[in-house]
């Protein structure tokens, strides 16, 4: 089940993983009746790993240090769809389109209340830390994405010239979101982790609407005039006792006691309604 999950976050991953992460992952399984807990690691690199045993401890207070970081990101891509591709294969297509602005991401500069850090300074580096039995408020860091508009003079890029019937605009504005658990975190951890975030998020977007369409409308959509759909927004919820936040996605006309009913399911505990933030408005 490990490596079945991998595989399908790998597919749909629009990021590469960095060379010194863990590919280490964790099952955990609990007994309802008896309560014993078996911790297991694969290494999902390794098609051949075998499970080794793990220690499982419960702690306390475990989130009340992490650090969160928050940003807006301002959209606007342009995807133009080949006259060559069958039937305007609009999910390819933007998947594609949303490979290219990754990149744009992934190089573009980051401030950390408003200034320039370099990566290999601790992120917390300057700032009070608190001993004791002091409960420290919540350590949240604002976060300004600079996206490069143009190639530096050594860069050297190629012109395409393509047959299009029609083309997809994506645009607005995206909250994100992410969280570092290290005992010292450095600044290109939290880059690292607002750059998943923010494309991690959007690509989703599209992957639910998309699947959302082909429900309502069928694959075999005929009618290809311009046509405005509605990203689905981006909500968070608390987890309880804890500073972190989860994130889910909801279309304009979804309930709340729909939204909460997803959230049972996956934390096997009641969401209230007020505890339900929206992160964007639906802008037209």
């Amino acid at each position: 089940l490990i490596f079945s999950v991998e595989k399908s976050l790998s597919k749909r991953r629009l990021w590469e993983p960095a060379e010194e992460e863990v590919s280490d992952r964790a099952a955990l399984q609990i007994c309802s009746a008896t309560k014993k807990v078996v911790c297991r690691t694969y290494d999902v690199q390794d098609p051949k790993s075998s499970a080794k045993p793990a220690d499982w401890k419960y702690q306390s207070a475990l989130t009340a240090s992490w650090v969160a970081l928050g940003c807006t990101v301002n959209v606007n891509i342009h995807i133009p769809l080949l006259a060559t591709s069958p039937n305007h294969d609009l999910e390819r297509n933007t998947k594609n389109g949303l490979n290219r602005w990754s990149k744009q991401i992934e190089d573009s500069v980051f401030l950390i209340n408003g200034q320039v850090k370099d990566e290999d300074t601790e992120l917390l580096e300057g700032q009070k830390k608190f001993r004791g039995n002091t409960q420290p408020s919540t350590q949240f860091s604002d976060v300004k994405v600079l996206t490069q508009l143009c190639q530096g003079p050594s860069a050297r890029s190629t012109a395409t010239v393509q047959v299009c019937s029609g083309s997809i605009n994506l645009r607005g504005a995206v909250k994100c979101r992410a969280y570092i658990h290290s005992n010292k975190p450095k600044v290109k951890e939290a880059i690292q982790a607002l750059k998943r975030d923010i494309i991690n998020t959007l690509s989703d977007r599209c992957e639910i609407l998309f699947e959302d369409l082909i429900l309502n409308e069928g694959p075999q959509k005929k009618n290809f005039g311009r046509e405005y759909h509605v990203l689905p927004q981006r909500l968070f919820v608390p987890v309880a006792g804890s500073i972190v936040m989860l994130s889910d996605y909801k279309f304009g006309d979804e309930a709340a006691g729909e939204i909460q009913e997803r959230f049972v399911e996956m934390l096997d505990q009641p969401v209230q309604a007020e505890d339900m933030h929206i992160a964007e408005d639906i802008s037209t």
